[in-house]
């Protein structure tokens, strides 16, 4: 069955799993009514400037200000600058920002009516604005374009040193002059001509997008990511991907545009699936592991459970032994609810793209190596996660 990539549209939602041998690797929700603003780049109005939190509000147009911090304000590379990372990893919501030895207070930044063009890095939650920066990255197929940022990165899941070192060269050479660029991980023996038409294809985005900068007043929406389906294609759907199911027929009329347009060797493994006997994600026999994985409450097959909630600060995780009694030792038993859910919660994690800061709260233990093992448990769970 290999890896292959479902997405499922209907009025309320659409949704997409990556399965890899019809185990859910990865899951992806998008609801109208929910707008992911991440990513939208506008043209806002300072309304408000907070010396005491070196921060500032600005006036986007949304129904709550959006919140800048210094930090995230581009005033151009001085001499001494260094970059945070070196090794990006391009599903990152955040870019490289110049690290200064000396920061300039943001008073001495911006005034109240100033207009600023800046991307929203974190969306509205609860009772607060998005949070945004002049930082602005600009996602394509290969590529990951930063024009304020002067810098060239590889992502980390690219380890053979050989092709950083070739993607390096070659992106020095035909990159456009003072614009920095993340090479993403599909980029991984691609050739020149393929990253060339990205760069172009970027370059025109960013030109569109000062041009309505320019045109438009503030606050205004200049540029808005592409639809969920789209940007899973631009993201998801490599060379490894056997098939690509769609069951809405105008969304896989617009992605089989878009794939012969910009990946024409692919073509011929976007599928349309006719939804009207069963569900897609019926059909493949995944529909349950979704509810659950969407679930606040997620059981354990011993019959423990993890809660999970989410607060406007963090995300916490709750394990509980339920049904679960286990052996006669009530340390073991425990320690066997423990270990069985870092194993879920890691997989819980990478399943619901969770970030930020994670509180686990395991059951009590009191000998030590138990509390190491469950430990080691949750750090193998969570290797190689995305967030």
């Amino acid at each position: 069955m290999g890896v292959e990539i479902a997405i499922s549209v209907t009025r309320e939602e659409t949704r997409v799993a990556v399965l890899d041998n019809r185990v859910v690797t990865e899951l992806y929700v998008d609801r109208p009514r929910k707008k992911d603003f991440v990513g939208d780049i506008y043209k806002g109005k300072v309304i408000k400037v907070l010396p005491g939190m070196q921060a500032a509000f600005v006036d986007i147009g949304l129904d709550r200000a959006a919140f800048i911090h210094v930090s995230d304000l581009s005033v151009g590379t001085e001499p001494g600058d260094t970059l945070v990372d070196s090794e990006e990893d391009e599903r990152s919501q955040e870019v490289p920002r110049p690290r200064r030895q000396t920061a300039r207070p943001i008073e001495n930044l911006l005034t109240e009516g100033q207009e600023l063009l800046v991307q929203i890095s974190k969306g509205p939650i609860g009772t607060k604005g998005p949070r945004i920066t002049t930082y602005v990255s600009l996602p394509g197929r290969f590529l990951v374009l930063m024009p304020n940022v002067d810098h060239i990165g590889v992502s980390r899941r690219i380890t053979n040193d050989e092709e950083r070192h070739r993607l390096k060269d070659l992106m020095r050479r035909i990159r456009k002059p003072e614009y920095g660029y993340i090479v993403r991980t599909v980029c991984e023996d691609v050739p020149e001509e393929d990253l060339q038409t990205d760069v172009r294809f970027l370059s025109a985005l960013w030109e569109d997008t000062l041009k309505a900068a320019n045109s438009q007043p503030a606050p205004s929406l200049l540029h808005t990511d592409l639809s969920l389906p789209l940007r899973v294609v631009r993201d998801l759907f490599t060379k490894k991907v056997d098939r690509l199911l769609i069951d809405a027929k105008a969304d896989f009329e617009e992605v089989k545009d878009f794939v012969r347009r910009y990946l024409p060797e692919q073509a011929a493994r976007v599928h349309f699936y006719d939804k009207k006997q069963e569900g897609l994600f019926d059909h493949l026999g995944i529909e349950l592991e979704i509810t659950r994985a969407l679930s606040r409450k997620v059981w354990l097959k011993s019959g423990g459970h993890i809660v999970i909630d989410h607060t406007e600060a963090m995300t916490v995780v709750d394990v509980n032994t339920g049904r679960f009694v286990g052996k006669r030792d009530q340390e073991e038993t425990i320690l066997k609810n423990n270990l069985e859910a870092a194993k879920e919660i890691g997989y819980q994690i990478k399943l619901r793209g969770i970030g930020g800061i994670i509180i686990i709260d395991f059951i009590d233990m009191e000998r030590e190596r138990n509390r190491e093992k469950v430990y080691q448990a949750t750090l193998d769970a969570l290797a190689g996660d995305k967030a």
